[in-house]
This record gives C-alpha cells, sequence and structure tokens, in this order.
C-alpha cells in the first residue's frame, strides 16, 4: 500500500496547510471558552496494537475522560458550549491530519479506538487492527450521529457496544476486505458530504456496500432507517 501512504502524507500536509487559518481560529475560540488547553490528546491502539497519541480539538471539560464514561452522547454535560459546534461538524477531527502525517494513522481506516475497549474486542474485531487506523471509514458515515444514538442512554458505554460496536466493526472489516484507492476516494468525498447532505451521504454509502458485494443487513444499517435494535 505504498501508494496509499503516499497519498496520506500528500494529502494530510496539504490539508493541514490550507485548514491553518480556519484551525487557529477554533483553538482561540476553545481556549476562550474556558482559558483551559485547547487540545485534547488520547491513548489510542492503533497498526498491529501498537498504541499511539491521537490528537483532536478539545470539545469537553477539562478532566472529562476521567469519568470512566468513554462514550459519549450529544446532551452529555461535559461537552462544552462550542464543544457541541465543534462535534456537530466534526471539526475535532481535523488535528487528526496531523496523526496522519506522523504515519500514526490513515486519511482512510478504521477508527482507532481507546485500549479498554480493544480488550473488549472479539477475535474477528483483531483484524481491525491489522491496517493503520483512518479519519473516516464507512462507520464514521453510517454512525456520525452517535451521539444522537446514545442522547437519552442511561448507561452509554454498555449500549455503545451493544448498539453500535458490532456494525461499526462489521463495516470496518468490510473496508478492510474491499479497500482500494477509488474506495478511499468516495469515502472521503462521501463523509464532507454526510455534513452538508447526511440523507445523501447514507444513500451513497450504502449503494457502494451493495455494489462491492455487503451483506444486505449491512447495506440495510448503512441507510439508518431501521431500529439498530432490531439487528442486534
Amino acid at each position: 500500500m505504498k501508494k496509499k501512504n503516499i497519498f496520506d502524507k500528500f494529502f494530510s500536509l496539504i490539508a493541514l496547510f490550507l485548514a491553518s487559518p480556519f484551525l487557529l481560529i477554533i483553538i482561540l475560540f476553545i481556549y476562550l471558552n474556558d482559558f483551559s488547553n485547547p487540545f485534547y490528546i488520547s491513548e489510542r491502539v492503533g497498526y498491529n496494537f501498537k498504541n499511539f497519541r491521537l490528537f483532536k480539538l478539545r470539545s469537553m471539560s477539562i478532566g472529562a475522560d476521567k469519568t470512566g464514561v468513554t462514550s459519549t452522547s450529544s446532551n452529555d454535560n461535559r461537552i462544552t458550549k462550542i464543544g457541541h459546534y465543534i462535534r456537530k461538524f466534526k471539526l475535532d477531527e481535523i488535528m487528526q491530519l496531523y496523526n496522519v502525517f506522523l504515519g500514526d494513522m490513515s486519511i482512510v481506516g478504521p477508527r482507532p479506538q481507546i485500549p479498554s475497549e480493544v480488550k473488549l474486542y472479539h477475535a474477528y474485531e483483531k483484524k481491525l487492527l491489522t491496517i493503520k487506523p483512518g479519519i473516516t471509514d464507512f462507520s464514521s458515515i453510517v454512525f456520525s450521529d452517535e451521539g444522537d444514538i446514545l442522547k437519552f442512554s442511561k448507561d452509554p458505554n454498555k449500549d455503545y457496544n451493544i448498539l453500535i460496536r458490532p456494525w461499526k466493526s462489521k463495516l470496518g472489516i468490510f473496508y478492510i476486505e474491499n479497500r482500494n484507492f477509488i474506495v478511499d476516494i468516495k469515502l472521503i468525498f462521501f463523509t464532507v458530504l454526510s455534513i452538508i447532505d447526511r440523507k445523501t451521504a447514507l444513500n451513497l454509502t450504502s449503494n457502494l456496500l451493495r455494489e462491492l458485494g455487503a451483506d444486505e443487513k449491512l447495506v440495510e444499517i448503512a441507510k439508518r432507517n431501521i431500529d439498530l435494535k432490531i439487528f442486534v
């Protein structure tokens, strides 16, 4: 996947350069919100089970990760005022371009998880760690509303692992088994589109899954017209 590595380096460098003026403004707003560090650094598990430091723009209050709640609902009181906008438009993910440039991540690939979540992986889910994790993939588009799914949950961690994680893992593994440059370009486009027009992005994503030969249940889940509980 040498071409993918070259693309990742080039894309991340150009994207960081173009986004830098916008990033500086967001960073300033985050800092002025509570006069604290505007960045959030979290340990994640990457390629071949190697841990790395993931960079994000901070959308939650300082010390939020000490509560033991690792899954976040959209009405989580740990999210700051500006954090709601940062999460809504996925602005917190921009800093991960730096992780891509460093070589810890790829633009497209299964989302990296914290060590405690990886410990819960079933044997088949360990395949997710056979390639570099990414900023986006099928699951990032399909479950971009993860916070809303968990909005009224009394136990976000439990509900995440029951309702969301199984499908995110299946989508991630499907990506690994069907990845190529064209698929990556399409997923990058669908990801950007989902911020503007989520319904169209979901339809395009489900169509791509079907074209690649995905199981019909996976295709239906990608449309997000069906209650997730039905398939648990």
